[in-house]
Order: C-alpha cells, then sequence, then structure tokens
C-alpha cells in the first residue's frame, strides 16, 4: 500500500470545547464520557461542532472458507439472507441505523454469493470468499491490498457527499472465528482467551471453532504484530474493507464509530497499519465476546455503552451514535 499521512489531532480546538463544557450551569464533569467524546470529536474533525452528524453507516459483506467446519449456528446461505433483509430495511441494523439517522450502505467485497442483482449494493467483489485458512493464507497480498481500497473507496466517496461521521458494520457468517484468529495471530494470545461463542453457538460448536482458530495459526504462522500478514493470512474481506474504511476517515479527519468485535478486529489491523489512525476511532459498545476488551486495552479505547450485545451489523454503533448526538445537542444548546 501506498504511505498514508494521518493528521495530528487539533488540541486547540479540543481545549476550546472542553472550556465549553465548564463554562456550563452544571457541576464540572458531570456528564463524564459524554464530555470526553465530544471533545474527542472535535479534535478529530478539527472544525466547529455540527448541529447534526451525517452518518454514513458502511456494512461490508465478506465470506469465510472456514465457515465449512460448522463454526456458527448458521449455515453461509445467511449472509445472502441477511443482505437481502438490508435491502428490504427490515434487518435489526435497517432499524438501528433509522433511529441514528445513519444512511446504509452495503457493500460486497466478498461474498460467495452473486450479488449482482442488487442493484443497491456496492458491487466491489475481490474473490468469492476467502480460502479455508486451516489449509493455507486467507487471501493473497494482492488481494489484501485491493480488499482495503475498496473500504478507501467507498469511504471517500462517502466523505465526498458531507458525511461527517463514518460507521462500521459487518456480515458474514464464520467472520467471529477469523477475528479470533485475528486477534491471536497479532497479540500472540492463545486461542482459548480469544474464541467466543459469536452467534450463540454450543459446547459442541465451540471446541470445532477454537480448533479451527488452533489449526489455521499453526498453518500459516502469521507474524506477530505485523497486520498485513495477519490479514493475508487469517482475516476476511469484511475485516479488510472495515480496515480501509478507518484508514480513510482517519486521513481526511472523519471520526469512525467502530461497533463490536468484529469491526474492533478490523480496527486493530487499521492500527497495526497505521497507528495513528486509532486515534479517530470512537467505540460503540464493549462486546460481550472475550477478545473485545483486550483489544480496546491495546487501542486504548474505551467503549460509550455496556449493554452485554454481540449481534454486530453496526447495531451497537448506531445505539452510540445517538449518544453521540444526544451530547452535541446538549453542548451547541448550553455551551456559551
Amino acid at each position: 500500500m501506498e504511505k498514508i499521512m494521518i493528521p495530528p489531532l487539533d488540541l486547540e480546538m479540543a481545549d476550546k470545547v472542553r472550556a465549553g463544557w465548564a463554562n456550563m450551569d452544571k457541576p464540572a464533569g458531570s456528564l463524564g464520557k459524554l464530555e470526553d467524546m465530544v471533545v474527542k470529536y472535535a479534535a478529530m474533525t478539527g472544525k466547529a461542532l455540527p448541529e447534526k452528524i451525517k452518518t454514513a453507516m458502511l456494512l461490508m459483506c465478506g465470506d469465510h472458507g472456514i465457515a465449512k467446519y460448522g463454526v456458527s449456528a448458521y449455515p453461509q446461505e445467511v449472509t445472502m439472507q441477511m443482505i437481502n433483509g438490508y435491502m428490504r430495511e427490515t434487518a435489526g441494523a435497517n432499524v438501528m441505523a433509522r433511529h441514528s439517522g445513519a444512511d446504509v450502505f452495503v457493500v460486497d467485497v466478498g461474498t460467495t454469493f452473486d450479488l449482482s442483482h442488487l442493484q443497491k449494493v456496492h458491487q466491489c467483489k475481490v474473490a468469492w470468499g476467502t480460502e479455508d485458512f486451516t489449509q493455507g493464507p486467507a487471501m493473497t497480498q494482492q488481494q489484501a491490498e485491493e480488499a482495503l481500497q475498496v473500504g478507501m473507496r467507498v469511504a471517500n466517496e462517502c466523505i465526498d457527499k458531507g458525511y461527517n461521521l463514518l460507521e462500521t458494520a459487518e456480515m458474514g457468517i464464520g467472520n467471529t472465528t477469523s477475528t479470533s484468529a485475528i486477534v491471536s495471530g497479532f497479540l500472540g494470545i492463545d486461542p482459548e482467551l480469544t474464541v467466543g461463542r459469536g452467534s450463540g453457538i454450543n459446547d459442541e460448536r465451540m471446541k470445532i471453532k477454537r480448533q479451527v482458530v488452533i489449526d489455521g495459526l499453526a498453518k500459516n504462522k502469521p507474524k506477530l504484530g505485523d497486520a498485513m500478514d495477519v490479514l493475508c493470512k487469517v482475516g476476511g474481506y469484511d475485516h479488510a474493507g472495515l480496515a480501509g474504511m478507518i484508514i480513510a476517515g482517519a486521513k481526511r479527519r472523519v471520526p469512525t464509530m467502530v461497533d463490536g468485535v468484529n469491526a474492533t478486529a478490523a480496527a486493530l489491523l487499521a492500527y497495526g497499519l497505521y497507528p495513528e489512525c486509532a486515534k479517530y476511532m470512537l467505540v460503540s459498545h464493549l462486546s460481550s465476546d472475550i477478545s473485545h476488551k483486550k483489544m480496546l486495552e491495546i487501542l486504548q479505547l474505551q467503549p460509550i455503552v455496556d449493554a452485554g450485545m454481540r449481534l454486530g451489523e453496526g447495531t451497537g454503533a448506531n445505539l452510540a451514535v445517538v449518544v453521540l448526538q444526544s451530547a452535541l445537542d446538549v453542548y451547541n444548546k448550553l455551551s456559551r
């Protein structure tokens, strides 16, 4: 990938907003994380705070070769069923997006299905799903770079249209298995501490899922802390697309609201490629999946909401956008 420059945060703008909070007729710091979130948003954008956030929810879709082992509670066909639901605007992600005012953009980065008949889907397929990473790398470096570029391109298109907040969302059956492998591979953590129940699998599937991650790491031996190597060997096209959008947003001073465990794995990859882009991330919620907390510690990020959520698809991010908009409303109406 070409070298990308991530600008520093605007600390003067942050101080200005912090002073605005202090001048309100309320106890200092009484709104806690809400105050911090607005200060951070101002530092990221380097602009006067907007009255309304214009959010682009980029729903990156990709299938995973390891889904055939039964690592999910659902078959791979559910990826297609869910995308149809997004198009009909009947999925939970659509409902949450309507509440937050986010516009939903569905992107086919690497599903195993032909989505060409769905005109509203961004047709950006890099490959027909990843390879089975227990037998070798999930993708080539060329494919990984192309998928990152997909995310960057779609994010830039949204930013050019005036969106001032990007929001991660993903769909791909088996992606929490890939996420666990990413976290173990990048951070050197035993799969016992990264493999969670994802879609709500039982003990039998948990054993299979953990063994798939163990086998994939043993076969590929990803380099510790090498984001591109980890992505190529055990990542997904959904992860790559999300990492690309985060990087593009950071380059242009547009924050990203990161969703749950899968999106945070993508954020970890973006951080591995460009560490400074972590400064342009807001994290929506603390997932109940076991690897999430560890990733947030590495990224030095605090979740906005802790509601035991683990659905993904941008649902938690949309909830957090509502919180952010509420905090902005308070600031804009009460600051002096």
